[in-house]
């Protein structure tokens, strides 16, 4: 069989020299990087089978670059991606897919609550005629930004005057009053104490013990917290119980700490004060819970 002809590529021009050299040493794309490479040792008169052999490919790989470059420049040296094949599913399979995953199994007559990738595979198999692996569909729901997530509650008010009540809150916060403070006061409990086990050197398997059960010897606490919006400062106190004297005597240190201008107590619904019917603090200048 006779040799084939050695074959070189083109002579380059000052500025094209410069520019192929800056490819070779600055590209991260590894095909273009390599088309590169062999560009410019065929250009420095290296014979293809001395360039297969530096770059690990074959002769006729290499006379294949070096033809592309003579014949269209620097437009050989970048890969031209075809893709891959075509999606298996279109748009509305897509489409039903994600439809699909959204329901509640149950509203469909299934005996479950909640979809798996596996019953969601079978259930689009047998009444959807999709047949798709696991994988692929978690794909697919994934492109389509559908993710496992845990259902949220939310909850509305059925306070008719709630959005008065709501629109007198916000303009507080967005134009306080010249003549006093604005403060937020909430209630959180009940509170009580249990143990931590925490963590300690000790012997090899043999770790401190803690009884996993316990009595709350010390009772429970609940804490009223006040809010001031002007400073950001926030105070406290720890009470026993949770009722409206607690609830009044907290006010009244709030009036204490604030002994002159206006008080604008923003509360939210506290149950066992409503219904032990707070009395009126006139006297001490600090609205009641109802005027609040």
């Amino acid at each position: 069989m006779a040799r084939q002809p050695e074959v070189f590529a083109r002579s380059l021009e000052p500025e094209e020299a410069q520019r192929l050299v800056k490819i070779t040493r600055s590209t991260r794309d590894r095909v273009r990087l390599r088309r590169s490479g062999i560009v410019l040792a065929s250009v420095q008169g290296r014979s293809a089978r001395e360039i297969a052999a530096m770059f690990a490919a074959t002769e006729g790989y290499v006379r294949e670059v070096i033809h592309a470059f003579n014949d269209s420049g620097f437009a050989a040296l970048s890969p031209k991606w075809r893709g891959g094949r075509p999606a298996k599913f279109g748009s509305a399979a897509r489409e039903q897919i994600c439809r699909i995953a959204a329901c509640k199994p149950a509203e469909l007559g299934l005996p479950f609550t909640t979809w798996s990738l596996v019953k969601l595979v079978g259930y689009l198999a047998e009444h959807a005629w999709i047949k798709a692996s696991t994988e692929t569909v978690r794909q697919i729901l994934r492109k389509e930004g559908v993710s496992w997530q845990a259902t949220k509650t939310w909850k509305a008010s059925k306070d008719p005057d709630f959005i008065p009540k709501k629109t007198r809150i916000l303009d507080l916060y967005d134009h306080p009053p010249a003549d006093g403070r604005v403060i937020c006061v909430d209630e959180f409990g009940p509170l009580n104490l249990q143990p931590r086990p925490g963590r300690g050197w000790f012997p090899r398997g043999r770790p401190a013990r803690l009884r996993a059960t316990y009595t709350r010897t010390k009772g429970i606490r609940h804490m009223f917290a006040a809010l001031d919006l002007a400073t950001g400062q926030m105070f406290y106190r720890f009470r026993d119980r949770k009722r409206w004297p607690q609830f009044l005597d907290f006010c009244k240190q709030i009036r204490r700490r604030f002994p002159t201008g206006k008080l604008y107590l923003v509360c939210d619904n506290c149950e066992n004060c409503e219904n032990d019917q707070v009395p009126s603090c006139e006297n001490d200048q600090v609205p009641s819970r109802a005027a609040v």
